[in-house]
């Protein structure tokens, strides 16, 4: 089986920062995209930023110039950088992953049991 692992929220002041951080772990053969992705009370879940398996990334225009995602491919992990951190950030985080776990097979999504996020003075 496959597990995401996510470490790294809290509270935080405005103006803050965290960095997140999702270990993928189990039977993986290859991973794709990864991504964080954010479900604030009363809103929508949204995207924040995605990483591609070659580094190529894409972030929500809400974010964009505090939230830097990057990746460790040797150890299945994804880190979220959040800078400059506003009350409106406060939110669960959750860990994005779309992966293989054979040569060939199909792919599939998974995801993180979420980390929460919350920014106040």
């Amino acid at each position: 089986q496959v597990q995401l692992v996510e470490s790294g929220g809290g509270l935080a002041q405005p103006g803050g920062s965290l960095r997140l951080s999702c270990a993928a772990s189990g039977s993986i053969f290859s991973i794709d995209g990864m991504g964080w992705y954010r479900l604030a009370p009363g809103k929508q879940r949204e995207l924040v930023a995605t990483v591609t398996s070659g580094g190529r990334t894409n972030y929500a225009d809400s974010v964009p110039g505090r939230f830097t995602i990057s990746r460790d491919n040797a150890k299945n992990t994804v880190y979220l950088q959040m800078n400059s951190l506003k009350p409106e950030d406060t939110a669960v985080y959750y860990c994005n992953a779309v992966l293989q776990m054979a040569h060939g097979s199909r792919w599939y999504n998974y995801w993180g049991q979420g980390t929460q996020v919350t920014v106040s003075s």
